[in-house]
């Protein structure tokens, strides 16, 4: 699909916006600072872990140093998105509101009360140059709504940041001679000689399946788990979108894991267990391989040690391992960024608006300040550790000065994921310890990213619609997937599936998703 990063139609002029405080001719590279006081209202998603304070660093360096002042209000975290929604609606939010999710905004776009950012991008030289130098146009364009436009600035991040893959016990394979598995076949020659030498059943799953489907999928040609989304993925050749069930890639998948659990390798009780379970099974030696990521990795080292002392034990991760598609890895570069009230754009100083959040969230001098704060003060540089920044003393950070009277988030306001949630890979892997940092360097350099099937928006009727087929096709494909994994059917019923599948008018619902992104396809033609 053809990039329009560059919107022509619709664009507006710098001239026709209100330019009070903005800076002239501000460019890449340039550190805004406002002209005339510049205030900015936010909804703000409030972190129990490090309660908002009026009085933080983060907030006084803005304003002593870029003429920059907030009003602050807060809501508390299990209350936001309601709370968000029931603002934007009433046409009440504040300028922007944080830790928005691309789609976060579908509800209230055709209202006129969310600002169609995308004509205004042109005025931000710092987001503009990530998403060139980073490669980004195609992922942002899938940003777009219906009328073409896109509502919300996500975070971008130079590269993709890998939460999810298989963890293992390194102490155990090491022990019988296994190296690491790079392909699922040498994950499966690894896991016969783990049952035959201990007896167990040496894998187990965290979450069900849904995480070991997400970022398994890739490697198999297809999609599953919290990655199946409305079920279809794009046929670039017959530039039309499939029911991803139908096709090899997604047999190939259920085929491969229901050939572990036949054989033994998988443990019976991986696709109904929660965590507590497949936790205890790690950490008491029953199991030594799992889904998980950075956080389940270090709850089962605690309970490791606790349970056979220091160092005896240690999970680290598996590489994403290639598979029948090759070493083909799923993800994106765009996380939670802002949404801003439409009225923002009657303001006199709205440019100034506009060069501020080009500042703060897509330059690097912004990340690092919003991630890190003001050099000497709260942070340095050194090579003394991996990720080259570090907490000065006596302020904790993640695994840094742990011991410390204070802390950069609770105390100071930095590393605050409302402000500091993307960026260079320098900065943003710079909290990481150094087994993560090279696990996500060496994901990105021998991994090929696939890139992101075409969007196909649709209006609010055909929404309903898509919901009401697409959701009985997708219970029909969860039951088949977990039956035929866990030997209940053989895959001998191949053929039922794909039958049930017709017979729940899967065509119908495809012709549905084809109008659709046949029909945008025009609407972008149009913006151009």
């Amino acid at each position: 699909m053809k990039a329009l990063t560059t919107r022509l139609k619709g664009e507006i002029a710098e001239d026709d916006i209100g330019s009070v405080g903005a800076m002239e001719d501000f460019e890449f590279g340039d550190t805004f600072v406002a002209t005339e006081p510049l205030d900015i209202e936010i909804l703000y998603r409030d972190i129990p872990d490090y309660p908002v304070d009026n009085d933080w660093l983060f907030f006084e360096h803005l304003e002593e140093e870029h003429n920059v002042f907030y009003d602050i209000i807060s809501v508390p975290l299990s209350d936001f998105e309601e709370r968000r929604s029931v603002t934007v609606a009433a046409g009440d939010m504040p300028d922007y509101a944080t830790d928005t999710w691309p789609g976060d905004e579908g509800d209230f776009t055709s209202s006129g009360v969310i600002l169609p950012i995308s004509d205004y991008v042109h005025l931000m030289p710092h987001f503009q140059q990530r998403i060139e130098d980073w490669e980004l146009e195609q992922q942002i364009d899938n940003l777009r709504q219906l009328d073409g436009s896109y509502y919300v600035l996500p975070g971008l991040n130079e590269n993709v940041h890998f939460d999810f893959s298989l963890k293992y016990n390194r102490t155990v394979f090491e022990e019988y001679g296994l190296e690491e598995p790079e392909t699922w076949d040498e994950l499966r020659d690894a896991l016969v000689v783990l049952r035959d030498e201990t007896g167990t059943e040496p894998m187990t799953l965290w979450w069900q399946g849904d995480a070991l489907f997400n970022f398994s999928g890739a490697s198999f040609d297809t999609v599953g788990g919290w990655g199946f989304g409305g079920g279809v993925i794009f046929d670039e050749d017959a530039d039309e979108f499939v029911y991803a069930p139908q096709q090899q890639g997604y047999r190939d998948m259920i085929e491969y894991f229901a050939g572990l659990h036949e054989d033994g390798l998988l443990d019976q009780e991986a696709f109904t267990q929660d965590g507590d379970m497949a936790n205890n099974k790690l950490t008491n030696l029953e199991a030594f391989v799992s889904s998980g990521q950075a956080g389940t990795m270090s709850e089962v080292n605690n309970g490791l040690t606790e349970a056979h002392g220091e160092g005896e034990y240690e999970f680290v991760r598996m590489p994403l391992l290639e598979g029948p598609a090759g070493p083909q890895v799923a993800g994106g570069q765009l996380v939670s960024g802002i949404m801003l009230n439409a009225d923002v754009a009657e303001r006199d100083d709205f440019l100034a608006v506009l060069q501020y959040i080009d500042w703060l969230y897509y330059s690097d001098e912004g990340t690092e300040y919003a991630q890190w704060g003001v050099e000497g003060e709260t942070f340095e540089r050194t090579d003394e550790v991996a990720g080259g920044y570090r907490p000065v003393d006596g302020i904790g950070f993640e695994q840094f000065n742990t011991d410390a009277d204070e802390d950069l988030q609770a105390d100071y306001g930095f590393g605050n994921v409302a402000f500091a949630f993307a960026g260079p890979a320098e900065i943003r892997q710079s909290i990481m310890n150094e087994n993560e940092m090279e696990y996500q360097e060496r994901m990105n350099e021998e991994r090929e990213l696939i890139e992101e099937d075409p969007i196909y928006p649709m209006s609010a009727a055909d929404q309903e619609q898509a919901a009401l087929m697409s959701t009985p096709l997708q219970d029909t494909v969860n039951q088949y997937t977990l039956r035929f994994i866990t030997g209940q059917y053989s895959m001998d019923r191949w053929d039922e599936f794909m039958d049930d599948l017709e017979n729940q008018n899967v065509e119908g619902y495809l012709d549905l998703v084809n109008d659709a992104y046949r029909d945008f396809q025009e609407t972008l033609e149009e913006v151009e």
